[in-house]
């Protein structure tokens, strides 16, 4: 008698889907209202002055960090995209902090966007798709389908950073936070959505489908 395999996800713990969207937006969120109260503010600190924004970042460092454990503490499992995040908030945050200097913070968009770009790219040329293992269990698709995703989100990902560049090199300070709050989320979403064909067309029949279409 064969004995029955675990499901991948199955060391995964389940967690109340609106605790688990506050654990994954409620520090941006936080993040976004603390800076519109708080922009036009000056602080001094062991005698160097801090504006609104640098103040709201070493407030958000600490915040990402806490509700990142939580949410490993209460699923027993984080993304590469959590884990790579928070590195990055940490660095670049800790340098925009320590250096009095808002362009580090900037940054951390492009390099995200320019890491998994880059390893979406990585994995092509390898003929394999990173991206169907980290959503495999959230879509099922053919090998074909997951090629033609990955290509045209790693396009996505790089054009994301060519943008974030231009937001913040090119306008003002509020309107990257703007950009970053809610262009980039939706931008991410559009995404997702304007690939429905795709997901129809490159679609893994279930075993179920294939014999009700074979009798």
């Amino acid at each position: 008698m064969t004995q029955p395999t675990p499901a991948k996800d199955q060391a995964v713990k389940t967690v109340n889907p609106m605790l688990k969207s506050v654990l994954e937006f409620g520090p941006i969120a936080a993040f976004f209202a603390a800076y519109i109260l708080l922009k036009d503010e000056v602080f001094i600190v062991g005698g160097n002055s801090y504006d609104g924004f640098i103040a709201v970042t070493a407030g958000f460092i600490p915040l990402l960090v806490l509700s990142t454990l939580i949410l490993w503490r209460l699923t027993g499992h984080l993304s590469t995209m959590q884990i790579f995040t928070l590195v990055l908030v940490v660095f670049f945050g800790g340098l925009t902090v320590w250096l009095n200097d808002d362009r580090f913070f900037k940054m951390k968009p492009t390099l995200l966007y320019l890491f998994f770009g880059g390893a979406l790219g990585f994995g092509l040329l390898r003929g394999t798709s990173y991206l169907a293992t980290l959503m495999d269990s959230a879509l099922s698709l053919t090998h074909e389908g997951w090629m033609i995703l990955t290509r045209r989100l790693m396009f996505f990902f790089f054009g994301l950073a060519a943008l974030n560049e231009v937001m913040w090199r090119g306008f003002s300070e509020e309107t990257w936070v703007y950009f970053k709050t809610f262009g980039l989320t939706a931008a991410i979403f559009i995404f997702f959505m304007t690939q429905a064909k795709l997901f129809q067309a490159h679609a893994l029949q279930e075993e179920g489908d294939q014999d009700s279409k074979a009798s």
